[in-house]
């Protein structure tokens, strides 16, 4: 139930920041979403990642600006967040992915003549959120297929990143692997 909670103040507070155009909040708002994607692996979560970043990124470039009727884009999108929150309450999992899906088929056909934009947009946020989620140890393989993207585009991103030195990749030395299995085994 708290993984629940957690996706609803989630989305109440992108629904707010689309509004506000806060690109700084959806940004923040995607991170913290990142490690219950890692956590839990559930579409859910993932896909409110890779859609707020998605929005972020067109706030934070002004890109939302070429975009015809951006506010009555953002007033269905708000809608169906809407929606899927009521479908997150009532425990309908695949209902709530479902509309998570049309909020990004929205977003992907908001103007013909930046489709092919917003398209890149959408896939280098699953690139760029599929990193994040290898970060948090989930393997290369599985983290491409959660997000839909291949195991060449996450692993060309990963080296030019900095996961090697992301925290969650520490590796204990011997002495503190030592005292942690003798605290285990004690």
């Amino acid at each position: 139930m708290e993984e629940v909670e957690h996706k609803i103040a989630i989305l109440e507070e992108a629904k707010q920041a689309l509004l506000d155009k806060n690109a700084f909040l959806l940004r923040e708002l995607s991170t913290r979403t990142v490690h219950s994607s890692s956590s839990h692996q559930d579409t859910g979560s993932i896909l409110i990642s890779v859609i707020i970043y998605s929005l972020s990124k067109l706030i934070e470039r002004r890109d939302f600006v070429r975009i015809k009727d951006w506010d009555s884009i953002i007033e269905k999108i708000n809608s169906l967040l809407t929606s899927s929150i009521k479908l997150a309450m009532e425990g309908d999992e695949e209902g709530f992915a479902n509309y998570l899906g049309k909020v990004r088929k929205v977003l992907e056909e908001a103007s013909l003549d930046l489709k092919p934009y917003l398209h890149e947009v959408m896939r280098k946020a699953c690139v760029n959120k599929a990193c994040r989620i290898y970060e948090h140890g989930i393997s290369m393989g599985k983290t491409a297929d959660l997000l839909g993207v291949t195991k060449w585009e996450l692993s060309e991103y990963a080296g030019q990143s900095k996961v090697s030195e992301a925290k969650y990749n520490q590796t204990l030395n011997q002495k503190s692997r030592a005292k942690m299995a003798l605290d285990f085994f004690s």
